[in-house]
């Protein structure tokens, strides 16, 4: 019989109330034997790319995707919100903006948020990633359990919508999908008794189990080094491999320095059959002389491929245990013979690691994000390439709705890479030339500065798009209004720029997660606007319309008719947002991007940002018109909505 989930939570986590004793993880990382021994020389300066672990503190149960050219990381919150961040370096993930994709005042699910972990995954509406987590309510541990969400479309960003609770009524933690052969199980972790086993069942698809489905035990601690301090296997990762189906778990109290790493092996056909499972006998990772309680790993690959990768949380000091002294890890492991996973030892804090191989490209994708033209003022026409298919120049075309979209894709220090959705290049000034009239060009990335670019306001509600090597900004030739005109830098008398979201979008703030909507889903004026969790309603699809001089409307993708304004032209702090005509003076905005791939909406008549009221999480919480803060509750992502 279980033991209550009270007793067993507070005597693990007496030391750490509202601390997760453990979480999920998972992505592969690599680091060679060599790489392994420890250097006691702190480097002066790294080079691009490199880095040393920690790679940064509080990153405790990390899980790492790469995936259409970025790194994707998701770390335990301890609160109510899910936040990931996503840089194309690996190095970039410690500086990365991070934005909380989900967030929940469910007084069930609301709380102690551990463990995120996001698989791309077919689903009934094709493929999606799901984000399983583990939540419970305020003020105990003792009600955790798994919960799942889906994402809209194919991007790790979002926006997410709630698909449910797999087990709410049991203690359960730290989920982790196994596919094999068309089937599909998670594999858990929870108390039973005196210790904390892995379980495994089948799903009947991924956020919920077969009908009476069985619950297999895949481990239990028995081994000496699984029982250091609590006895306890949880944090399940699975490591696929040439035909192979590895797992790695955690073993012993996560409280102690003894946290480490376990190995088993699928070696029958059957995950249900525990004596299917090969377990080794001895840790695969564990403690050093400078890194302890190593463990909550997971797996991902290199950029090209080549090369697997461990990612992993771990402790710089033996009295450090479950808190949020646990700081993120990564470096690269390799293979034995026999196939089985060579994970070495944990690197010492300060030796140099190289970058993964690959993220200097050369690198042709289609990164994910929202489209948007980039209209010149003076021409009206949009940033595009030569449709010529022997060139890959930049130029000026009429707007259509299927030609001249770019992502703009966050790099670094509030720099973005202009990403073409045509032929999957990346804008760049030709050779790197810091000449005036250098022509621009798309190109595979190949991270330099002369493809990166500062997207900043400039006259009226325009933006400028200078470049970060040259510091000179785009423009079109000549200030010509003909199409095919070539688009060069360092002509300032038309380098003024309208971003121009493409079709309908979703708003997600970067404080909630959750998206701009309409008040009852009714889009009559008058109606006020709030946040609610994305569900695909109509009143959560906008349209943005462009008025003049670079400001934009913004309108329910299913009334014309209607604007987001200030209701009654209030010019006062917290006045209410709400459908108004679109004549009224406060139904303007300017589109001002910020770091980390986010805009502020700043109303072109009051001159105030649009914001969540009181900062908010809850379903319904107000938006309102507020000084210009620039914090989390006035940035918005634009995501695309289907």
């Amino acid at each position: 019989m279980m033991l209550s989930p009270l007793r067993i939570v507070s005597l693990s986590c007496v030391l750490f109330v509202l601390v997760a004793c453990g979480g999920t993880s998972k992505q592969q990382a690599s680091i060679s034997e060599a790489d392994a021994t420890p250097n006691e020389q702190l480097p002066q300066e790294l080079k691009r790319g490199e880095f040393t672990n920690p790679l940064f503190p509080n990153g405790a149960d990390p899980w790492l995707e790469y995936w259409d050219g970025n790194y994707y990381l998701t770390t335990t919150t301890w609160t109510s919100q899910l936040v990931m961040r996503k840089s194309p370096t690996l190095a970039g993930l410690a500086t990365a903006t991070p934005v909380n994709v989900w967030s929940s005042t469910d007084p069930e699910r609301c709380c102690n948020f551990w463990a995120f972990e996001f698989h791309r995954l077919k689903g009934p509406n094709g493929f999606r990633w799901y984000m399983m987590y583990t939540a419970g309510q305020d003020g105990t541990l003792d009600h955790q359990h798994l919960n799942v969400l889906e994402s809209v479309g194919d991007d790790p960003m979002g926006p997410y919508e709630y698909k449910g609770a797999l087990m709410p009524d049991v203690w359960n933690i730290d989920g982790n999908y196994l596919q094999t052969d068309d089937a599909l199980y998670v594999i858990y972790s929870q108390w039973q008794g005196d210790e904390q086993l892995n379980i495994i069942a089948e799903m009947e698809n991924p956020w919920t189990l077969k009908a009476d489905v069985e619950h297999t035990i895949i481990t239990r601690p028995e081994l000496d080094w699984e029982i250091s301090g609590r006895k306890v296997t949880e944090g399940a990762e699975i490591l696929q491999h040439n035909g192979r189906t590895f797992m790695t778990y955690s073993g012993s109290f996560c409280n102690t320095p003894d946290y480490k790493l376990g190995l088993l092996e699928l070696v029958g056909e059957d995950p249900m059959n525990a004596d299917h499972w090969k377990k080794f006998k001895q840790p695969v990772f564990e403690r050093t002389e400078t890194v302890f309680g190593p463990g909550h790993n997971g797996f991902f690959t290199s950029p090209d491929g080549t090369e697997d990768w461990l990612v992993y949380h771990g402790n710089d000091s033996v009295e450090h245990g479950c808190s949020a002294t646990r700081s993120l890890r990564a470096q690269k492991f390799t293979w034995n013979e026999d196939g089985t996973p060579i994970f070495g030892k944990p690197l010492t804090p300060g030796v140099v690691v190289a970058p993964p191989s690959g993220e200097d490209g050369p690198l042709v994708t289609r990164v994910q994000g929202q489209r948007y033209h980039l209209v010149n003022a003076t021409s009206e026409l949009c940033l595009d390439t030569s449709p010529d298919p022997q060139s890959n120049r930049a130029i000026q075309r009429a707007c259509t709705g299927t030609n001249g979209q770019w992502v703009l894709d966050a790099t670094d220090s509030g720099f973005v890479r202009l990403a073409n959705r045509e032929d999957s290049k990346f804008l760049e000034i030709t050779g790197c030339s810091d000449a005036n009239n250098a022509q621009a060009q798309t190109a595979a990335w190949r991270n330099n500065d002369c493809q990166q670019w500062k997207v900043a306001p400039g006259q009226d509600g325009h933006v400028t798009i200078v470049n970060r090597e040259t510091q000179k900004p785009l423009a079109v030739a000549g200030c010509s209004a003909g199409e095919n005109q070539a688009v060069l830098q360092g002509d300032a008398a038309c380098d003024q720029w309208r971003l121009q979201p493409v079709g309908e979008v979703a708003l997600v703030s970067q404080q909630s997660g959750k998206t701009l909507s309409i008040e009852s889903c009714e889009d009559h004026i008058g109606n006020n606007i709030e946040q609610q969790a994305y569900t695909y309603a109509a009143c959560q699809k906008w349209v943005f319309s462009p008025t003049d001089t670079g400001f934009m409307a913004l309108k329910p993708s299913q009334d014309s008719e209607a604007c987001v304004g200030v209701e009654d032209n209030a010019v006062v702090p917290g006045a209410n947002l709400a459908l108004t005509s679109c004549s009224e003076k406060t139904a303007q905005w300017r589109i001002r991007p910020v770091d980390g791939g986010g805009v502020m909406l700043m109303n072109r008549y009051i001159r105030q940002a649009m914001g969540l009221a009181n900062c908010g999480l809850a379903e319904g919480t107000n938006v309102a018109q507020q000084p210009d803060l620039g914090t989390d509750c006035q940035v918005f992502h634009l995501r695309e909505p289907n």
